[in-house]
Parts: structure tokens; sequence; C-alpha cells
């Protein structure tokens, strides 16, 4: 699979219909997002069950605000609707392809299970 350009309308529904999103936040100006682009593109090649998705962040200013995004490149990587990796950078092919790899072999009960014990600690910490 190629990458998909996503905007602000079609971003929650894209992470969360999709088992594992990989979403490059770039723009045009910006010299380490046109090198980290092809690494992305050739990476998208080899994992076709993975949807590898490019937000400008010049045109999505107000999805980069939602999701803090305060350099770029940053790669977010997703796994059934849950944010698993984030990384500000470029980031080397062989990185990346091992970056897939372990996303691919996530727990995803305890990664659930992470989340919620850190939501039920959050909510302690407010009371």
């Amino acid at each position: 699979m190629t990458t998909v350009d996503i905007t602000t309308a079609d971003f929650e529904n894209t992470v969360t219909n999709n088992d594992i999103v990989l979403v490059d936040f770039w723009a045009e100006w910006c010299g380490p997002c046109k090198a980290f682009g092809p690494v992305f593109e050739k990476v998208s090649g080899k994992n076709p069950e993975i949807t590898f998705a490019k937000v400008d962040t010049d045109a999505e200013q107000q999805l980069g605000t939602m999701l803090q995004i305060q350099s770029i490149p940053t790669l977010m990587a997703f796994r059934e609707g849950i944010a698993v990796f984030r990384h500000s950078g470029a980031i080397p092919e062989q990185a990346l392809d091992d970056l897939v790899e372990q996303i691919k072999g996530l727990d995803m009960d305890e990664v659930r299970k992470a989340v919620e014990d850190a939501q039920a600690q959050q909510g302690d910490a407010q009371a």
C-alpha cells in the first residue's frame, strides 16, 4: 500500500477503523520531512496491511495543534485506535522497519490494561 493523505476531518476515522496506522506529520518546506518521505513510502510498500498516512501540518494546523505536534517530521503510530508510539525527527529505514515489527508484536490486552491503569491513577490524582 502506498501512503494516503489525511485531514482533520478523516483523522479519527482512519485511526479507529484500521488495525495499525502510522502517521507522518510533515510540511513542504521542511528539509528533514523531504528526506524522511521516501523512507516512509518505501516501508509502506513492504507492509500493505498497515495504513501509512501523511498529514500536511501547514494545511491541517488544527490537527497539529490538537495532537501537540511541535516539530516535524513527527511520526505517530496507532494500534487498534490507541497511540502506541510518537517520535519527532526523521527515522532511518531499518529503524522504521524494526518499529513496524514491534508494533505488530504488541500484546494489545497488555496495552489496554496499561492505558486503563494510567487513567485510573490520573483520576485518583485529581480526586
